[in-house]
């Protein structure tokens, strides 16, 4: 059986400048009780340096799934996701664009540039912990993500 189906963890990139909802998202997935693997980073230079396997992510895995801010410092999250969707060996991994913004420009552009989904994050808690299970209901156990 392919590990990418029946509920199995799978490897997830967050990219992600707020410690805070770093914190509520693995929180969130741990509670789901799927043991994925989370890295996490800040800015948009360490998530292409990742992706990428270059300096000290010269050993990170390659992501099933990325869940991506676009605020960040540095590269934007508009030019990660324009950076990963144009290279041959990212492109499959789909992105869900995790957003503080409700602006349509964001919105319109995030799918512009080829975006999975993009959901704008909720100010409650409890809303956010039901924001993740849904993308963990999704992408995890219902979708089935390139080998």
């Amino acid at each position: 059986m392919n590990p990418k189906i029946a509920n199995l963890p799978i490897t997830i990139l967050l990219i992600e400048d707020n410690p805070g909802d770093v914190r509520l998202i693995q929180e969130a997935f741990k509670a789901a009780k799927v043991a994925n693997e989370i890295n996490s980073v800040v800015n948009g230079l360490d998530a292409m340096s990742f992706l990428r396997k270059e300096g000290d992510f010269s050993s990170a895995h390659t992501p099933d799934l990325i869940i991506l801010d676009l605020n960040l410092p540095g590269k934007d999250g508009r030019e990660v996701l324009a950076e990963i969707k144009s290279d041959p060996a990212l492109k499959k991994i789909p992105i869900v664009v995790l957003s503080s913004s409700s602006a349509m420009e964001d919105i319109v552009t995030s799918y512009e540039l080829s975006a999975n989904c993009y959901i704008t994050k909720p100010i409650d808690v409890n809303e956010f912990f039901n924001v993740i299970n849904k993308i963990n209901d999704f992408w995890i156990t219902i979708v089935k993500l390139p080998s």
